[in-house]
């Protein structure tokens, strides 16, 4: 009996501990085709103090992929950083890697998705006495009467391509590093209630499914997380358009250019169109299946963690899968 309390006991104290979560196993939904080459977009202004940029990112549905917008986020707590999610090549097809909130920035991918984030660490920003601090060499920093720490930090990208996948034919090469790999292991939060919320708004936009809009989504950006109706939204340059040549199962075909990554404020990412691009390949009827992997992203849990800091004024939504639309699952 004695046993059994105790072991009750435990259980209970697994289903509330803190809302921190580590590296764990979890069962995943393998694409058999790459996503598309990441948009051309500039990014929209800074709406207020302590916001922190989140990149946009392909996620996947109903057989296609769509586009979440890029985004300035309150983060869940002071100190805290975000990790962009990335698709990478695993047993069997391309399997999304969820963002994820920590004290440090851990890996993802080998990505460009410009901005600060130029495929390892973040250059845009960092935080200082509790105020977070923007480097003004990669953000668009228009109100400088409510934007008051800035400063000018050069930035070097690791990767000047528009892919936005690791692995596999075609992909991005990079591997996590010892700090990377120490930082994925340690605790993190998962993406906010506002950002699982932002990601399903997209989801239910068709405009924004790359069978729809061919790579080039009409909201690439925008300032608040699920304001995609908003004055204030950016659309993708039309440089962002897919050729319709078939990409290989298994992987695409490389590029042969390479996009310059963003330096000014309010610059684009990317401001070159790569030469050759990826297929229209988000067709319905793309073939799924499952397969397990080891992630090292937060799964998801109670929302209690989830309310921003008191300069927040982000609403809260239902749960939401976080890295949603790409059909994975998670459990602990």
């Amino acid at each position: 009996m004695k046993k059994f309390l105790l072991a009750i006991g435990m259980l209970m104290a697994l289903m509330f501990a803190p809302q921190a979560s580590f590296a764990q196993v979890s069962v995943g939904v393998a694409i058999n085709l790459a996503p598309p080459p990441l948009p051309v977009y500039q990014q929209p202004p800074i709406p207020g103090p302590n916001y922190i940029w989140t990149p946009g990112y392909w996620a996947y549905a109903n057989g296609d992929y769509y586009w979440v917008p890029g985004t300035w986020v309150l983060a869940p707590q002071i100190g805290f950083l975000w990790t962009p999610g990335y698709w990478g090549w695993g047993p069997g097809g391309y399997i999304f890697h969820a963002g994820y909130w920590g004290p440090h920035i851990g890996f993802y991918g080998g990505i460009n998705y410009g901005f600060g984030y130029g495929g390892s660490g973040y250059q845009g920003g960092r935080w200082d006495h509790g105020q977070f601090a923007y480097n003004r060499s990669v953000n668009n920093i228009t109100n400088t009467t409510v934007i008051h720490n800035v400063y000018d930090e050069r930035v070097t990208n690791i990767s000047n391509t528009r892919v936005s996948f690791n692995g596999g034919n075609g992909g991005i090469h990079a591997e996590p590093n010892a700090a990377e790999r120490e930082y994925a292991n340690g605790p993190h939060l998962a993406p906010t209630s506002v950002q699982e919320a932002h990601m399903h708004a997209a989801a239910s936009d068709r405009n924004q499914f790359a069978s729809v809009n061919h790579g080039a989504p009409p909201v690439a950006a925008t300032p608040r997380p699920g304001a995609l109706r908003d004055a204030g939204v950016v659309r993708a340059s039309p440089a962002a358009h897919m050729e319709a040549a078939p990409a290989e199962h298994g992987g695409n075909p490389p590029h042969a250019g390479a996009a310059q990554p963003p330096h000014a404020a309010g610059g684009q990412h990317g401001a070159a169109p790569a030469a050759a691009h990826q297929a229209n390949h988000a067709a319905p009827n793309q073939q799924a299946h499952a397969v397990s992997n080891q992630q090292t992203h937060a799964a998801p849990h109670p929302q209690a963690h989830q309310e921003p800091h008191p300069q927040a004024h982000q609403e809260a939504h239902p749960q939401a899968h976080p890295g949603g639309g790409h059909a994975e699952e998670h459990r602990q």
